[in-house]
């Protein structure tokens, strides 16, 4: 599994940037003034490098849910039980959850993955079984998984994003389903990223005051314990992740290893991209941060990764709403490349001096 792994990971390589010339040169001779469509211009400019080609197309979109239990919510770091996890994932499974309405508004498929979940699903045709275990492991007493576990889920990942690829998608994206997730993701950024934990732990699912404080200190401890685990991107994801945020960094290295763009939904997520950039630095060029989630400290992470999100709505919900409002966006640039006049071609004067 670990020989799979490594060649996943050498077989991504970065975006074709000569096509920027010739499509910046496109944009800028639609029939507008240029830049005058702000930064919808320059995500139609990303969208063509990520998926290599001067004539993009979005005809397929397809997101999928990854969902997991985490032990560390025995610590109550969280305003729901675990409880929640498998009752959410029925919820989208029977099509009522805030990610079915806005997926099928955005007309994207939704697929929900088991990565583990403590619950033993019927089969369903919306969802996909790729448990690991029956949830992580507590990170306040230990690692949250092996490293051999944890290559497991993010192939499972990649291999989902391959196969969403070979059936003809062109934009994915991610989302997530796990309660005292929040927990584990604010562990990674501390580590990966450098950010003190006081600066990022947020209130989750409403957590109130003296719960935070709880939560701050239940992660540094978790930081503390497995301090010595954490001298590699790996490393630290085995010690201090998710079983849905690997799922997420793998099916971010499939994606980006298949040139297919992923949009990422919010702070659980964006810790999936955390970990597959460091793992792989070029997966960067693939990605699309869908919004700035309202959760403390995910404006720290972006200023950290120099990223700026499509969308600000104060959306702090995951299970990858924001990945589906943000692709109709995309899917607007693309349009508006791809569809617009020129004015070589509709005999529009530019302005003088041109």
């Amino acid at each position: 599994m670990k020989e799979k792994f490594l060649a996943l990971m050498g077989s991504i390589s970065p975006v074709d940037s000569s096509l920027s010339g010739e499509a910046q040169a496109h944009l800028d001779d639609l029939t507008k003034p240029q830049g005058s469509l702000g930064r919808l211009e320059e995500v139609a400019l990303r969208f063509v490098l990520a998926s290599g080609s001067l004539s993009p197309v979005i005809k397929r979109k397809k997101i999928c849910c990854f969902a997991g239990d985490h032990g560390v919510a025995a610590e109550g770091v969280s305003a729901f039980p675990a409880e929640v996890t498998p009752q959410m994932v029925y919820n989208m499974l029977s099509g009522g959850a805030a990610i079915n309405v806005f997926a099928r508004h955005a007309g994207a498929d939704l697929v929900v993955a088991d990565m583990g979940v403590n619950h033993e699903f019927d089969d369903h045709p919306g969802l996909v079984k790729r448990k690991v275990a029956n949830g992580t492991c507590n990170i306040a007493t230990g690692p949250a998984m092996s490293e051999d576990e944890a290559i497991q889920a993010m192939m499972a990942g990649a291999e989902l994003a391959a196969a969403a690829h070979a059936d003809g998608y062109h934009l994915l994206g991610t989302g997530e389903m796990g309660i005292a997730n929040t927990t584990p993701a604010t562990a990674l950024y501390s580590v990966l990223l450098g950010i003190p934990v006081d600066g990022i732990a947020g209130r989750g699912t409403g957590i109130d005051e003296g719960q935070l404080q709880h939560k701050k200190e239940i992660i540094k401890k978790a930081v503390a314990l497995n301090a010595v685990r954490c001298s590699t991107p790996l490393g630290t994801l085995a010690a201090l992740g998710g079983y849905e945020i690997a799922g997420i960094a793998g099916f971010i290295l499939g994606a980006a290893a298949c040139r297919v763009p992923v949009v990422i939904d919010g702070f659980i997520s964006s810790a999936g991209a955390v970990v597959a950039m460091k793992l792989c630095p070029a997966v960067v060029d693939y990605l699309f941060f869908s919004h700035l989630s309202n959760e403390q400290g995910h404006r720290a992470v972006m200023e950290a990764l120099g990223a700026r999100p499509i969308l600000d709505l104060d959306l702090r919900l995951g299970e990858g709403t924001g990945a589906a409002i943000a692709m109709q966006v995309i899917e607007a640039s693309v349009k508006m490349y791809n569809e617009m006049a020129t004015f070589s071609s509709a005999r529009v004067s530019e302005k003088e001096g041109e």
